[in-house]
């Protein structure tokens, strides 16, 4: 493949893991695609775009919100419009069949895994939506997601317990390429609860309590999806930091702890706490749990407050160096940090 095909092939994709994912649009190379356009005159350039957004499969059945797709398709027609050439009726087409559709309280974002795979997950369209701010991904999931898929052996055929597991990014990418035991997906507010069951759903995975049902359909109709059979067993549990015991914890047995994205206020902080102190000495048998805990420090005083918190009752950390690979579109310039707590500390 010659260089420019090359680059235009690499633009494509760029617009792609972008455009499923949701990003915003500002964040997509547009001063790239109208230099590439006005140098070459190649209109097919956007056709391709469209067919890798728009018009991919994923797109099709797992849509971003109405208005989402609606400035994406106007921002590619501006484009096609900035060079000399013949109109393109498949964008024009497009657009007049969004133009049709009525918006819906919840969208669709699909991440690219490396196995070809990807996770797709309902989200609702508003950053805070019934008083919870677990119902969208946040950057620091995609980033400890990036970071176990490449590191998958702490996490193969082990018991994995996601503390606020949101809408389920995480997890469910380590699921799909990590090769765990078992995975307990756990939060606490019942709407979050709710979309994280129908997430999981989403990508073929069956809970555990199902799975009776499940084997009944599989004997019906022998094309039933069998993942989560061949998978981990997964299970969602509501857990409240505040009211759960230490022989509640113990009943998982979990060799490895992980959370994103909860250290963010202080009250939460001492919950979390809590939690990681009682964790640390749930393992009845073995080594105990590793824990790591992703987040992205908004406030450094908050930052400051868990790791003196930490020390306060035995537990010592270590920074995580970062992984290499990017595989998901979120803002690098944030300040993500990736914890390991040492737990033989206490």
């Amino acid at each position: 493949m010659d260089p420019a095909a090359e680059e235009a092939r690499h633009l494509g994709l760029r617009f792609q893991r972008g455009f499923l994912a949701g990003r915003r649009l500002r964040a997509f190379p547009w001063a790239e695609l109208e230099k590439k356009l006005k140098s070459s005159s190649d209109a097919l350039l956007l056709l391709d775009i469209l067919q890798k957004t728009i018009l991919h499969p994923l797109c099709m059945k797992y849509p971003p919100s109405v208005k989402y797709r609606r400035c994406f398709i106007s921002e590619l027609i501006r484009k096609h419009e900035s060079i000399a050439t013949e109109p393109l009726d498949e964008l024009y087409d497009v657009l007049a069949e969004i133009l049709n559709k009525e918006e819906s309280t919840n969208c669709y974002k699909s991440y690219l895994l490396p196995t070809g795979d990807s996770v797709t997950l309902s989200e609702t369209v508003a950053i805070i939506s019934q008083g919870t701010t677990g119902l969208v991904t946040w950057d620091a999931a995609l980033y400890l997601a990036e970071w176990a898929i490449e590191n998958s052996a702490i996490f193969s055929n082990r018991t994995i317990l996601e503390l606020g597991s949101g809408i389920g990014l995480t997890g469910i990418a380590i699921c799909k390429t990590c090769n765990p035991k078992a995975y307990v997906f756990s939060d606490y507010h019942h709407c979050v609860l709710e979309q994280l069951s129908e997430n999981i759903h989403l990508n073929g995975f069956v809970l555990e309590s199902e799975t009776g049902n499940h084997t009944k359909m599989q004997s019906q109709n022998q094309r039933t999806e069998v993942m989560d059979l061949q998978g981990p067993k997964i299970t969602v549990a509501e857990l409240d930091w505040d009211s759960v015991t230490k022989e509640q914890l113990t009943e998982l047995q979990v060799d490895v702890v992980i959370a994103a994205d909860v250290v963010y206020d202080p009250q939460i902080t001492l919950s979390l706490i809590g939690v990681l102190q009682q964790l640390s000495t749930s393992k009845t048998t073995g080594n105990p749990p590793e824990i790591y805990i992703a987040f992205t420090v908004r406030n450094p005083d908050t930052y400051h407050l868990f790791q003196t918190e930490l020390g306060k009752v035995g537990i010592g950390w270590q920074v995580v160096p970062t992984h290499t690979k990017n595989l998901f579109l979120y803002d690098l310039h944030s300040d993500i940090i990736l914890l390991k707590l040492l737990a033989q500390t206490l």
